[in-house]
């Protein structure tokens, strides 16, 4: 999987469909216009160089100095120094990082380049653009980074926020099916797993890879994938991944 390249399509698209569109109210992020889409995408890169760079995530951000810059330019600025970075490191190097089971560069590349696809979505819904198609490559990565990454190491580390949702589940297994894999995601009653197989669920979602990864960071309704099964589940999951992904 090339992130390099995903990244750098995924910006130039937020920046194009950003252009022009600042004021406009962005659906999938109440409260927010564009310009705090790309205020806060530029603060999201900027704080990953200084864990690169510092190998500790920063104790306060963002800095106040940089609500001064205009949100294009500082998304611009932020861009290059991010790039520049993962540029000049190897995947393996060490770094500043909340998911303790990757403190390395090679996951901030990852989770750069699904940072960006899913915000770059966001701008495209609140210009009122087509929106471009992720590649099944990008969005299947995505689907697994949000199922294992936010989800299951989210729900063990800081169960305080899923624990109701955890009760709600009490057992069951959802079904997230697409582009050959298929993933099963265990909820509760105590803790939640995910796994891949052929094992039965209580309840499966299909659809396109693209589709999915949209559905599963709540950019995208039921309308857009097909459940079976278990409608209370999917449900459950879904708040699940709001507490997972807000």
């Amino acid at each position: 999987m090339d992130f390099h390249a995903a990244l750098d399509a995924d910006y130039a698209r937020l920046v194009e469909v950003s252009s022009g569109s600042l004021d406009r109210p962005v659906p999938t992020c109440p409260g927010w216009t564009v310009a705090d889409l790309d205020r806060h995408v530029a603060e999201v890169y900027l704080h990953k160089v200084a864990c690169i760079r510092e190998g500790v995530e920063p104790a306060d951000w963002p800095p106040p100095q940089l609500a001064a810059e205009e949100p294009l330019a500082l998304l611009r600025r932020a861009y290059r120094e991010l790039t520049g970075e993962l540029a000049a490191r190897a995947d393996d190097e060490p770094s500043g990082n909340w998911y303790a089971p990757d403190p390395t560069v090679g996951f901030w590349r990852r989770r750069m380049a699904q940072e960006t696809v899913i915000h770059r979505i966001d701008a495209e819904l609140a210009a009122g653009t087509p929106s471009v198609d992720v590649p099944d490559d990008l969005a299947l990565d995505g689907i697994d980074e949000v199922l294992r990454i936010f989800l299951e190491y989210g729900a063990a580390t800081w169960p305080e926020y899923f624990v109701d949702g955890l009760a709600e589940g009490g057992g069951r297994s959802v079904a997230v099916a697409t582009g050959g894999r298929r993933w099963l995601v265990a909820i509760g009653p105590d803790v939640l797993t995910v796994t891949e197989g052929d094992a039965p669920a209580a309840a499966e979602l299909t659809g396109s890879p693209d589709a999915l990864l949209r559905w599963l960071w709540r950019r995208a309704d039921d309308t857009t994938v097909t459940v079976t099964g278990d409608p209370t589940t999917v449900t459950t999951l879904r708040s699940l991944l709001h507490a997972a992904t807000q």
